[in-house]
């Protein structure tokens, strides 16, 4: 049978909901039957390969991320035929919709988890649209068995409505890397120092990039770590923005001179980088999934990881955990990664293997499944 699935596309150029749609889009309803028409901008679509197929095509949609008009422009634009509509992101809509059944993906509930962060404003459109997402959807999809625990302790939704499927990583793309001559080129490309401690994500407080900074302060000025600090990802355009670290940055002249912001930067530059790094860290507060750490993993980076609970779920035995709210200890387990080259290995193997296990094909299969249980097949 031929379905209809209705996808809101307008994240695609987002690092962490347009990285996931644009990795998912490839294998979902493959084999299936399923039509696919994504709502967002044709053009920024088509730069990233998304509309090579007969099976895919485009609804002018480009409403501004959760605001008031997304709400009216989305009951609009989805089509009339529509069998599915399927939200990666929880500013799913609130008004009727020309589907008969929805979906929702709830990446976590970080905004209802740490509501201090959040002005009243922004804490009255985090309850209003989660627990809406969660009321209206047929399905929930998730990331991880921590998320699932939390939607239901912040949203008291039936557990039978969620679903987990977890993230995967390309693993084509994050390899390790032989091709010296590329690995000199991105080095120079983007200034980056011989030895450096990594971190790839958005500079969102729940990163916890405050801490990292005391941490590498410790090991420069305290522990005589010859090597630099590489952020990467997306400075601006957050609803919730770190301005902290730039205050650190530039009060400090040892952390000026030692750490690197990238900004957003192409993603076919991202595996050049992690195999340059010494290490990779993630120092999050909190986290649904985490995903950075096992592309390291592929990449044969060790990763150095916060010990909270969604992290283990997804490293396992492969990440050395440091504790996100102790700077001394963040320090002293990076220290111990760089110095040990027994350890460095160990984390190497661990990590190789452990990045095996996830795979988009295998999200978007998932996924795919789930498509059919609600559409009653």
């Amino acid at each position: 049978m031929q379905y209809e699935l209705t996808i809101d596309a307008r994240m695609i150029d987002a690092s962490g909901v347009g990285r996931y749609i644009r990795s998912l889009l490839p294998f979902l309803g493959v084999n299936k039957g399923f039509s696919i028409t994504l709502l967002g901008n044709e053009d920024d679509l088509n730069k990233h390969g998304l509309l090579n197929s007969d099976r895919i095509r485009v609804v002018e949609c480009n409403a501004k991320i959760y605001s008031l008009k997304e709400q009216f422009e989305l009951a609009i634009k989805i089509p009339t035929a529509c069998d599915l509509f399927w939200s990666p992101h929880y500013n799913t809509p609130l008004l009727p919709i020309r589907a008969r059944k929805r979906l929702v993906t709830i990446h976590d509930v970080f905004h209802l988890a740490f509501l201090n962060m959040l002005t009243l404003q922004q804490k009255a459109y985090a309850r209003l649209m989660f627990n809406a997402s969660a009321r209206l959807s047929h399905k929930i999809i998730t990331d991880s068995e921590f998320s699932k625990s939390e939607i239901i302790r912040y949203t008291g939704i039936d557990a039978g409505k969620l679903r987990v499927v977890p993230c995967g990583i390309d693993k084509k793309t994050f390899k390790l890397i032989e091709d010296k001559e590329s690995l000199q080129h991105i080095k120079l490309s983007y200034n980056l120092p011989e030895q450096f401690i990594l971190f790839v994500g958005n500079l969102k407080p729940h990163k916890n990039l405050t801490t990292l900074l005391k941490a590498f302060d410790i090991l420069i000025n305290e522990k005589a770590v010859d090597c630099g600090l590489v952020i990467v990802g997306k400075k601006e355009g957050f609803i919730s923005g770190d301005s902290d670290i730039h205050k650190m940055i530039e009060n400090s002249r040892s952390l000026r001179e030692r750490v690197t912001l990238t900004g957003y930067i192409a993603d076919k530059d991202v595996p050049v980088i992690y195999n340059l790094a010494s290490v990779f860290v993630l120092p999050s507060l909190y986290e649904g999934f985490g995903l950075p750490p096992l592309e390291a993993m592929a990449c044969g980076c060790p990763a150095i990881v916060s010990d909270i609970a969604s992290i283990r779920e997804v490293c396992g035995d492969a990440a050395y955990y440091v504790d996100p709210y102790d700077a001394d200890h963040m320090a002293q387990g990076i220290y111990e990664v760089l110095s040990d080259e027994t350890l460095r290995q160990y984390l190497k193997q661990k990590g190789a293997e452990r990045s095996k296990l996830f795979s988009w094909e295998d999200s978007g299969g998932k996924l795919t499944n789930i498509f059919m249980e609600v559409m009653g097949e």
